[in-house]
């Protein structure tokens, strides 16, 4: 058994594609096919279903694939190490993020390139529920994600900063120029809103049931881009966190106006695998955003030129 074998059986269970997975580790299909049958010869037991087409792992190879995955991100993270020895940590992190924190990531690349320039992100957007899972299996490095809503086990958590709502309208909207609107009120309105499966749709419905209402959103979808497209230039509402008001400061057309009773505040941080020893990149992730923690509008301030 060689780390060969190991990272072609990782690449194929997340391609689920032998041509794919073949593309990504930059060998022939036949020669990945034919790596994987020896490491089940050598192991003993069969690893891939057997057809004309990938079927899934075997039980056996779901738990090799598990050991698969440890022994491969024990060897990135001791080649990380090695590299910092030498006078500097480089390598890449893969960051989940909740559609409503992408704007927030880039704070976090930032404080972290300011330390360690040589560190390369690669940042995804994904649901809570996903982000869990792809640490889990080594899909990821480290996630952005709600720490106090949902169960968050057995990973390592740091908190960057509290998420409040507001109610975004129109400009023109009668509403735009109140100091504040509750949850009741702003069921009223025709909504758009992130889809069902978004913590922050479970989040939002769950306030709207504390104001003992149920508006249902006329409009969904998965990006917070779309949502403020919608309230800019087709007039609906939308409730989204505060600090976009922030974000979208130059926009004139839109109002965030903050929602209140209830009072909803939920804290957004990083999450990664409870191992030890972490990855030298994690802990730098970590150790960086922790003795650099900003406010959301602090944290989006631009880089002086």
């Amino acid at each position: 058994m060689d780390i060969r074998q190991l990272e072609y059986l990782a690449a194929l269970a997340q391609e689920k594609h032998f041509t794919r997975a073949a593309e990504r580790c930059n060998v022939t299909q036949p020669t990945l096919s034919g790596r994987i049958r020896q490491l089940e010869q050598e192991l003993g037991v069969p690893i891939v279903e057997r057809g004309q087409r990938y079927h899934g792992l075997t039980p056996e190879g779901h738990r090799v694939l598990k050991w698969a995955q440890v022994m491969l991100e024990n060897r990135s993270a001791m080649l990380q190490e090695l590299t910092e020895l030498k006078g500097g940590l480089s390598g890449r992190l893969v960051l989940g993020v909740i559609p409503s924190a992408l704007p927030m990531a880039t704070s976090v690349v930032r404080v972290v390139r300011e330390t360690h320039p040589s560190v390369e992100f690669t940042v995804h957007s994904q649901t809570s529920e996903q982000i869990l899972r792809n640490v889990q299996e080594f899909h990821i490095d480290a996630g952005i994600t709600y720490l106090d809503n949902e169960p968050v086990e057995r990973v390592e958590t740091l908190a960057l900063y509290s998420e409040r709502y507001c109610l975004f309208l129109p400009q023109q909207h009668p509403w735009a120029t109140k100091d504040h609107v509750t949850w009741a009120e702003a069921a009223e309105l025709p909504l758009c809103l992130l889809t069902p499966n978004m913590q922050n749709r479970r989040i939002i419905n769950k306030a709207f049931r504390a104001a003992d209402c149920s508006p249902e959103a006329e409009i969904e979808t998965d990006s917070v881009v779309h949502l403020w497209a919608q309230v800019r230039f087709s007039g609906w509402a939308s409730v989204m966190p505060e600090y976009f008001s922030e974000l979208f400061a130059g926009d004139s057309a839109v109002k965030g106006v903050p929602l209140c009773n209830p009072d909803v505040e939920y804290a957004v941080g990083l999450v990664a695998l409870a191992r030890e020893p972490l990855s030298p990149t994690i802990r730098a992730l970590f150790e960086t955003c922790g003795a650099n923690r900003l406010l959301p509008l602090q944290a989006l301030q631009a880089v002086p030129a």
